[in-house]
């Protein structure tokens, strides 16, 4: 057994049991680190076509519709005789299919439910079966539990060989009828125009399927295949944008749980192979969830917390041109306190938004040379050259995606400014300057304000003195 082997060497540290299994010299360690990784690669392969078919809850019924099987060919045998394991689950897991197809087709119930009522009822025929054969006397040292949550290290020669041959029918039936299978799967009305035997093939694969979890229960066991067909399956599924590197993805992922779950077997003492095999699948699934480049949750955290950064700083600046507008743009500066008023925000918060502003170059900030009446002198905010474009290239935005709602959408003009807060923050160039087209180039918006043009973001400071002007274009 495979505890037994470890502790045959003990004491062993970690390390030294790491090379052990990577050295791959022993010929029990080569054999269940290829049966799981096999296992794990004909599972993935399989499974892409159930995830991608909707089909997770009949792979997880065929798991379990193999047990009765697999207990009626240990009866005829009177022993644990491989061959006729095999055999009798597969005869049970061809009835599963008949019976889900009878119900599918002469009856009115629906495919979940059928597979519900195979699932759960030959479920418990098997683990009756079971039960009944713990209590003979020759089944006491049946051991046939293991099928129920799978054992690696009870793996043979022999074993490998039929999962060798299970995994070359796979890769032979999906590389005959790949186009077949990829037509019918997402198109079943065309495929059938086209006169494909979309029913036969739908069957094939079930039986394909059937024959790849009767192949997988001496490593993951009953309850544990329906996991290892879909895991590695949903974890390539958000990467990958074709089926071919659908399948290859999901191919990597599932011998690398097989071969990571033997591994952590093997490290530690009497660990199930099975479960740890699936634990490894789930670990993948969730880096890859967090972690992928694009659309991972981390980076989506990442992307959004920088999103709101911006949407924060766009609007400080753009209240702060109300500020500078409100006053005729006679001043290139404002106090803070305007801004907070103009906010509606706190002093604290309005100065952590400052420093936003301060740390990206968008604005300058200083104290006012002398104090009125004894009070504190004021904290004075300038927009820096760049801070001034971007925050006319908000109020641009905002003023004239009120105009458009106003003019072609029919709003009425006090209904239009929430939509602008929301969209002045992701109108691209190109559409800006589009709605300037559709326009006429406008120069106030629905409240007659001034809609800054492109000139004005590029020649600088809108004020009435030159001399300001040069002063702030310096």
């Amino acid at each position: 057994m495979w505890g037994k082997q470890i502790e045959a060497i003990n004491p062993i540290d970690l390390t030294e049991r790491a090379l052990r299994f990577w050295e791959m010299n022993d010929h029990s360690v080569r054999i269940v680190a290829l049966g799981s990784a096999l296992i794990g690669l004909s599972c993935a392969l399989m499974g892409s076509y159930v995830v991608t078919r909707r089909l997770s809850l009949f792979g997880d019924t065929l798991s379990h519709a193999v047990l009765p099987g697999i207990a009626l060919g240990f009866m005829w045998a009177e022993s644990k005789n491989n061959v006729s394991l095999m055999i009798g689950a597969s005869i049970a897991g061809f009835l599963g299919i008949s019976c889900i197809s009878f119900l599918g087709r002469f009856t009115k119930i629906s495919q979940d439910s059928a597979l519900g009522i195979v699932l759960s009822g030959f479920y418990a025929v098997g683990i009756c079966m079971l039960t009944r054969i713990q209590k003979m006397d020759y089944g006491s040292q049946a051991g046939l539990d293991s099928y129920l949550f799978g054992q690696v290290s009870a793996l043979s020669t022999n074993d490998l060989i039929g999962i060798i041959l299970a995994l070359g029918a796979i890769i032979f039936f999906l590389s005959v009828c790949y186009k077949e299978l990829l037509v019918t799967g997402f198109d079943p009305n065309f495929a059938r125009s086209i006169r494909l035997p979309v029913n036969l093939i739908q069957y094939l694969l079930w039986m394909l399927l059937a024959f790849c979890v009767i192949s997988s229960l001496q490593v993951i066991g009953v309850i544990l295949a329906s996991a290892l067909l879909i895991i590695p399956a949903a974890t390539a599924s958000l990467l990958a944008k074709r089926m071919t590197s659908y399948l290859l993805i999901a191919s990597l992922f599932g011998a690398a749980a097989g071969v990571g779950g033997a591994f952590l077997s093997f490290l530690g003492e009497r660990l199930p192979t099975g479960p740890l095999i699936v634990l490894v699948s789930i670990t993948f699934f969730l880096l890859v969830l967090f972690f992928r480049p694009k659309n991972g949750m981390f980076s989506g955290f990442i992307k959004s917390k920088g999103q709101s950064r911006r949407f924060a700083m766009e609007n400080t600046l753009k209240a702060i041109y109300q500020v500078m507008e409100s006053s005729e743009f006679k001043s290139s500066t404002i106090q803070k306190l305007e801004l907070m008023n103009r906010r509606g925000i706190s002093s604290g918060y309005c100065q952590k938004e400052l420093n936003q502003l301060v740390r990206f170059g968008f604005a300058t900030t200083s104290l006012e040379a002398k104090s009125q009446n004894n009070l504190p002198r004021e904290l004075l905010v300038s927009l820096t050259p760049k801070g001034w474009e971007q925050a006319c290239k908000t109020v641009r935005n905002h003023r004239l995606w009120e105009l458009y709602l106003t003019n072609e959408a029919r709003y009425a003009p006090d209904h239009v400014h929430e939509d602008a807060e929301k969209i002045e923050h992701v109108l691209g160039e190109d559409t800006v300057r589009k709605l300037e087209r559709i326009l006429s180039n406008p120069k106030k918006d629905p409240h007659g304000k001034l809609i800054p043009s492109l000139v004005d973001i590029q020649k600088g400071w809108l004020g009435t003195s030159e001399l300001e002007k040069e002063n702030y274009i310096l």
